[in-house]
């Protein structure tokens, strides 16, 4: 599917299926459309529709959800101007392959399993840890 059709697809909460790439995916997309605070801001709210649509609203994570923005934003400004998704993914296939291990550098597992970060960003209570 192209970017556009994917997220139209997105803001209708009809992408299927829904997983870890697509969500690196929307994230990867807006931050190409719009600044870190606003792509962060839509991909939020997106992604909160979606999971109220599919009736699972306590699936939604807001400190996964800006951790996973501002890796993809950090690690996008290192690759070339007009860089496709493809690109980023064989560049950075640790977040792809798992995306949690690159948040658990972060975060303690405590800290992404409470009720706070769930509903809010949380600042990380582990200091980067090169691997």
């Amino acid at each position: 599917m192209d970017d556009r059709s994917f997220l139209a697809a997105f803001a209708a909460s009809s992408v299927e299926p829904f997983g870890h790439r697509q969500h690196l995916r929307v994230i990867w997309l807006l931050l190409g459309e719009h600044p870190l605070a606003l792509a962060i801001d839509r991909c939020c709210a997106g992604l909160r529709a979606f999971v109220a649509h599919l009736g699972v609203p306590e699936r939604y994570h807001e400190t996964l959800t800006w951790t996973y923005a501002l890796l993809v934003h950090e690690r996008r400004a290192a690759l070339p101007e007009g860089h496709r998704f493809a690109d980023f993914e064989a560049a950075y296939p640790e977040l792809f392959a798992d995306g949690l291990r690159e948040v658990r550098r972060y975060y303690s597992q405590a800290r992404l399993d409470s009720a706070e970060a769930r509903a809010r960003f949380v600042l990380p209570d582990r200091l980067q840890r090169d691997a």
